[in-house]
């Protein structure tokens, strides 16, 4: 295992101290591991505040690809999983909250969207911080991505926050309805067509067929 990959999964698992020694012996901050991730990109994922906060004074690049396949920064990937305290530290370091990574998402997007409910609590601090509550992705607002989620917290949450409740987002929603209502009717004819065979099973079976 060579000094970086070292650095690296130390910070994944969480070992401040470990952090701390290898980068006192010069190891470089933003040095990739043999997955190719850095040490700031996997303790972000992870979650871990204080090794984050050491990276961080080290000197690591906040606004650094992040993720399996480099599609987000630490800040998309802090959002995405709702690590409040992690992205305050990031924002404080010098991360925005425009659109970043190769996938070039807002994190207010993916704090919007990146579960049943989203993360309220990280759209407030990420607005709080200068998002554009208004910025559109592919065509949609953090609004009309959340509509066409079927989130109803979240749409509640960013109407609340002063999104604008455009014509789009009705119309998301409405095929968002259909979508569903698609879905129940194939769900009905599947569930009508398993009775109907278990009543020809059962006319075999009582003409005497076997198996």
């Amino acid at each position: 295992m060579d000094v970086p990959d070292r650095l690296a999964r130390a910070a994944g698992d969480g070992d401040v101290a470990a952090v701390a020694r290898l980068l006192s012996d010069g190891v470089e901050v933003d040095g990739l591991g043999g997955d190719g991730r850095s040490a700031l990109d996997l303790a972000v994922h992870a979650g871990h505040v204080d090794v984050v906060r050491v990276l961080l004074d080290a000197g690591a690049d906040p606004r650094q690809r992040a993720g399996a396949y480099g599609e987000v920064t630490p800040l998309g990937l802090a959002a995405m999983y709702g690590y409040v305290d992690v992205a305050e530290l990031l924002l404080d370091a010098g991360a925005t909250t425009g659109a970043q990574g190769r996938l070039n998402f807002p994190p207010l997007v993916l704090a919007a969207t990146s579960t049943e409910h989203g993360r309220p609590q990280m759209v407030d601090l990420l607005l709080r911080r200068g998002a554009d509550i208004g910025e559109v992705k592919k065509g949609r607002t953090s609004l009309e991505w959340a509509v066409a989620f079927g989130n109803v917290r979240m749409v509640r949450h960013l109407l609340a926050r002063g999104a604008t409740p455009t014509a789009k987002a009705l119309s998301e929603a409405h095929a968002g309805a259909e979508r569903y209502a698609k879905a129940v009717r194939e769900e009905q004819k599947r569930q009508e067509k398993r009775e109907a065979y278990a009543v020809v099973f059962a006319a075999l079976r009582a003409a005497g067929v076997a198996g």
